[in-house]
């Protein structure tokens, strides 16, 4: 008797010690899979919500290059999701630049006018100005030909519009320097053939510059979006921090601050979108294979989910996150699955998958 006591007691401890460590077997799977791609696509990454509510992701395939890259268009609700290729970039390129490199697409976003504007970033030899700034013009919700806004860019990456202008990340502001520099870069939604300074650095378009000092993951400024007052907020991914950039009324840069943080918890700020209901940033947080919630009233982070290496993303399970996109109470998550060294993603393997959180409100 005293025996099966004392067993008794000891399994009560330890649900008790289980309950208090937050063990993750009691709770509840939040991503699921939303739909997953044919072999073509390989590495998925930005995302674009059109009106219709469907969904323009940009697949510049890094993890297999003998399948080209492409958009592709995906429609519907978790179960009944399906895909079609949106866009195929000619090759040669026909009306565009002679010699042209192979277009490397990342992030995407929608004007107002409809057109598509996308980052296409040419960092597989020499990320030294390289990259370039596209418009997919648009008649009718289907895509006509390519336009370039602007060349020379070291690493082109994420993007967001407001108020006219066009708001573009460069990664890597001055290639080989140590702590490095990035920026943001603003256009005007009219323009077309800017050919950016060399060295980039002294280039007007430049608002505002970051500097990253960790060189593990050697990317700054990636993942952009304005919150609801006009506020733009700059993720820089290696660093995992979050900045708040505030304008005057003509459009200047007053300040440019660091917002948020969270040692252990923030890895990698990467692609992310406003919910604009609740003025909360979703950001995809690479790393970590999570999806990270920050309050643009009081930098306040929270982690919406995270799961460890997802060895079958037929299951829906996060696999190196890369953007995050809001659609109505659903986050739509780009899973990458492009290994870096100390990424929580160890191994890539098909089929490439987008995955979906559901809100709660």
């Amino acid at each position: 008797m005293k025996k099966t006591t004392l067993l008794f007691r000891n399994l009560a401890l330890l649900a008790t010690v289980a309950a208090l460590s937050g063990a993750t077997a009691a709770e509840p799977k939040k991503a699921e899979l939303l739909v997953a791609f044919p072999d073509y696509v390989n590495t998925p990454d930005g995302m674009a919500l059109l009106k219709d509510g469907s969904i323009v992701v940009s697949v510049p395939n890094f993890n297999d290059e003998t399948k080209p890259p492409l958009l592709m268009r995906v429609t519907g609700s978790a179960g009944k999701a399906k895909t079609e290729k949106f866009y195929e970039f000619p090759n040669p390129y026909p009306g565009l630049p002679q010699g042209l490199d192979r277009i490397s697409p990342m992030g995407i976003v929608q004007a107002p006018s409809g057109d598509i504007y996308f980052a296409d970033m040419q960092i597989r030899k020499d990320i030294s100005q390289k990259s370039r700034l596209w418009r997919l013009v648009m008649k009718g919700g289907k895509p006509q030909k390519m336009v370039l806004v602007a060349k020379n860019f070291n690493v082109a990456n994420g993007l967001c519009i407001r108020g006219g202008y066009l708001y573009i990340t460069d990664s890597v502001l001055e290639p080989g320097a140590n702590p490095f520099p990035s920026a943001v870069l603003r256009f005007k939604l009219n323009e077309e053939n800017v050919e950016l300074t060399t060295p980039l650095k002294n280039d007007p378009h430049i608002i505002t510059t970051f500097t990253s000092k960790k060189m593990q993951w050697p990317f700054g400024a990636d993942g952009i979006d304005f919150d609801n007052q006009g506020n733009l907020y700059v993720g820089l991914f290696g660093e995992g921090q979050m900045f708040k950039i505030t304008f005057d009324k003509k459009g200047n840069v007053v300040s440019n601050t660091l917002f948020a943080e969270a040692t252990g918890k923030l890895i990698n700020c990467d692609g992310m979108h406003l919910d604009k209901r609740t003025n909360k940033l979703y950001m995809a947080d690479s790393a970590a294979n999570a999806v990270q919630v920050i309050d643009c009233k009081t930098g306040k982070v929270e982690t919406l989910d995270s799961n460890e290496d997802t060895l079958d993303k037929r299951t829906g399970g996060m696999d190196q996150p890369c953007e995050a996109l809001v659609r109505g109470k659903e986050i739509i998550v780009s899973n990458m699955d492009w290994p870096f060294p100390g990424f929580k993603n160890t191994k890539w393997q098909q089929p490439a998958t987008l995955s979906v959180i559901k809100l709660k409100k």
